[in-house]
């Protein structure tokens, strides 16, 4: 068995979390529960009795981490969302990869959709370019191509081994020594932006994050929040921005936010173009230091 712990942060994840906990069994478990109405924590003691759980207050997916890793003893620390699993044999493969790579802070494996679609699990750092071509819908003159496509890593090759700025926070391995020497998750970030942030200080440390794709793993995707936390989105792009860039540059994000969406808001209609509206209010209530307080 690899020195592999696994962390389960969940919030309602009931009708993917046995799929999550089979495939990291035999592996030190901890499950953070942050208040499912579920019976999520019934259920994993009554069928997973050897997984630590632990109950606390929502306070974000950061401040989830932060409490499992600090209860688990692995080199390495499986961070799953509780929407998500590995395929058999894909720890090992994993721990594997990063013994072989001890540069690496981060290895993620090659993700797909439920319908055995690949899923596109590589990001940019955010700058005001890669929004602009993101939220002005730039990115779809060419999606891709990493000019008009660097926030969702246009042109990445999904079917071999790269380094990446950002690998989707679904299935992370960390390695600990990574963690001692850089610091937990930044729990100031609620739901978004957290793994961005992580993955820059991991980076800025001299760290890299590694794509593996010989690992596989399934992501529902946005099964916590099925889309409906915008403004948290919002929130945690300045929130990055704010810490990395400064005032005036995550400043001058918002406002580039606010322009687009005001434009989104008039040209699509239903409940996306309500969620526009609904940002763009956000966006024009305050200047980033009020709306980040």
């Amino acid at each position: 068995m690899s020195d592999v712990s696994a962390v389960v942060v969940t919030y309602n994840g009931l009708p993917w979390l046995e799929q999550a906990l089979e495939s990291v069994r035999g592996h030190e478990t901890i499950v953070v529960d942050h208040g499912s109405s579920d019976g999520t924590v019934a259920f994993v003691r009554e069928r997973f009795p050897e997984v630590g759980v632990v109950e606390q207050e929502n306070r974000g997916l950061a401040y989830g981490w932060n409490t499992g890793v600090a209860r688990t003893s692995g080199r390495y620390v499986l961070l799953l969302n509780s929407d998500a699993w590995l395929d058999e044999g894909a720890v090992e493969q994993l721990a594997a990869f990063a013994d072989a790579h001890p540069e690496a802070a981060v290895v993620g494996p090659r993700l797909r959709y439920p319908d055995g679609r690949l899923q596109r699990s590589v990001r940019g750092f955010p700058t005001l370019w890669r929004l602009a071509t993101e939220f002005f819908y730039l990115r779809k003159l060419a999606p891709g191509t990493e000019a008009l496509n660097a926030f969702y890593a246009g042109g990445f090759d999904h079917g071999s081994v790269h380094e990446a700025e950002v690998l989707m926070g679904a299935v992370w391995l960390v390695r600990r020594a990574a963690i001692d020497e850089v610091g937990l998750a930044d729990d100031a970030f609620f739901l978004f932006s957290e793994e961005t942030d992580w993955a820059y200080r991991f980076r800025e440390a001299g760290w890299k994050l590694l794509f593996f794709p010989g690992a596989g793993a399934t992501h529902v995707y946005a099964a916590s929040h099925k889309g409906r936390m915008f403004v948290e989105n919002l929130r945690g792009q300045l929130r990055f921005l704010r810490k990395h860039r400064g005032d005036a540059y995550a400043e001058r994000a918002r406002r580039l936010l606010l322009a687009a969406l005001r434009v989104r808001g008039a040209l699509v209609r239903g409940d996306r173009g309500r969620m526009y509206r609904e940002g763009a209010s956000w966006l024009s209530s305050g200047r980033v230091g009020d709306l980040l307080g």
